[in-house]
């Protein structure tokens, strides 16, 4: 007979780092491009939880700074191509915004590959499980957001009316 020790030590699964993602995207591209890729079947990383906006220009940075506060490891921010935007410039002020973003994103220590920004159409399934992808890797190889430094970086504020 074979005796099998057992410890509460040597039944632990390694952990592996999972990163929580934030995704804002534009109802009629980005979103339409993430639902095609799930009309196709595609698969991608269960890792992004999806915020369906009317316009990526409605992608205010206290919602991208409120994100990280609750938790997630970054943010994914999915407007139309250029000279696609439903609204005619909401992907232009998306794309401002972000750029200020990173630049606010940097003073509180955050790496930039935390906060991507990128076009799909609504007939690119593909490139958005490419794009989610990437992003998810990108996250994961950064391992998880420091919590206490973002606490005391990013204060608690209501959003601007």
């Amino acid at each position: 007979m074979i005796e099998v020790q057992t410890s509460p030590d040597s039944l632990s699964v390694p952990h592996t780092f999972e990163p929580k993602i934030v995704g804002f995207l534009c109802n009629w591209c980005s979103y339409a491009g993430a639902d095609k890729a799930g009309a196709a079947q595609l698969s991608y990383p269960p890792h992004v939880r999806i915020v369906r906006l009317m316009c990526s220009g409605r992608v205010d940075p206290h919602f991208v700074l409120q994100a990280y506060r609750d938790g997630a490891d970054g943010v994914l921010i999915l407007a139309c191509h250029a000279g696609d935007c439903h609204y005619q410039e909401g992907n232009f002020r998306a794309a401002q915004r972000h750029r200020m973003l990173l630049r606010l994103l940097a003073q509180f220590g955050i790496e930039e590959a935390r906060c991507r920004f990128d076009s799909v159409s609504a007939g690119e399934g593909e490139k958005f499980v490419r794009v989610v992808s990437e992003t998810v890797a990108a996250v994961r190889a950064l391992g998880p957001l420091k919590r206490p430094a973002i606490d005391q970086a990013i204060p608690h504020s209501p959003p601007p009316e």
